[in-house]
């Protein structure tokens, strides 16, 4: 019984092992793109592109991004009324443009007609991106985060696999693993994936398990109100796994405090990024990318 067990083991850790060898590799490609993420000890992430210069979710802003040396772009996705999958945050056009309604209620033709506003509230001559043209534009030059993307993955993959841009996205989801394991149980070995956990929750540690031991993650982004989780104090678990820690800088109910504008605006960076660095960070989401950039490369921590 115990010979039939261990072959079973070996085995089931083969079929894993090919499976995971199957998987596209974030930022696998070759070019300065992947050997400036293979120097960085620190990746950084611009929220919505750079938004503080450019219409959010924009081609600009993402590029201008790129151009800053991010690692990753960050955008969400939407479906229009005719099944395109296109970059915008809201699930209506209101804030953004000069339009009004839900994405779903247009066309891709109508949202055309609509231009982005930018962060003063300007009306622009940018218009809202499908993911094939944001795809087609930052390849080889930037990773991509596709937020709000759970319910489009498989349209999303088949856009990827269109562009040749597979080894630069990152899929994401707040689900656990038997959530994702249920809408996606094929797909879900095709892509790079992040899980994403809420600390604050009970139960956070045994979602990062259930994952740790079922699947090949990227990385794990762990939001918190507040810093007192154990998982916090101590997720070298998470790092020796080869999975990268992601933390968000942005806002700080995301990071207990310790965010973008105490360090800008307060100059506390010890408490700011430092802190999130100090707690396991390998990925930090910011709304502050050339500041960030700007003292991670003073601390030898990014290319």
């Amino acid at each position: 019984m115990l010979q039939k067990n261990a072959f079973l083991t070996i085995l089931l850790l083969a079929i894993a092992a090919k499976t995971f060898s199957q998987q596209p590799v974030l930022g696998g490609q070759t070019g300065p793109l992947a050997q400036r993420l293979k120097k960085s000890k620190i990746w950084v992430v611009a929220h919505r592109g750079d938004w503080r210069n450019e219409p959010e979710n924009s081609v600009r802003g993402f590029l201008s991004a790129a151009a800053m040396g991010v690692d990753m772009v960050e955008l969400d996705l939407k479906k229009t009324k005719d099944g395109e999958i296109v970059v915008m945050h809201d699930d209506a056009i209101d804030r953004t443009t000069n339009g009004k309604g839900r994405v779903s209620d247009y066309t891709l033709q109508e949202l055309k007609t609509f231009g982005l506003r930018n962060g003063l509230g300007r009306v622009t001559t940018n218009r809202i991106p499908t993911l094939r043209e944001v795809m087609i534009a930052l390849k080889g030059k930037v990773l991509v985060n596709l937020d709000k993307s759970f319910p489009y993955y498989h349209e999303a993959l088949a856009i990827l696999k269109e562009t040749g841009t597979l080894e630069q996205a990152l899929f994401k989801s707040e689900a656990g693993y038997g959530v994702l394991n249920q809408q996606y149980p094929l797909l879900k070995d095709s892509i790079v994936y992040m899980a994403v956990v809420d600390l604050d929750k009970a139960g956070a540690k045994d979602t990062i398990d259930g994952y740790l031991q079922k699947m090949k993650v990227f990385a794990f982004e762990l939001n918190f109100k507040t810093d007192s989780s154990r998982v916090l104090t101590d997720n070298t678990f998470i790092r020796q796994t080869g999975a990268r820690v992601w933390m968000n800088s942005l806002w700080a109910s995301l990071n207990g405090g310790h965010e973008d504008d105490k360090a800008v605006e307060e100059g506390d960076i010890a408490d700011s990024w430092g802190w999130l660095i100090d707690h396991g960070a390998t990925v930090l989401q910011t709304d502050r990318p050339v500041a960030l950039l700007s003292y991670l490369r003073s601390k030898k921590l990014h290319e």
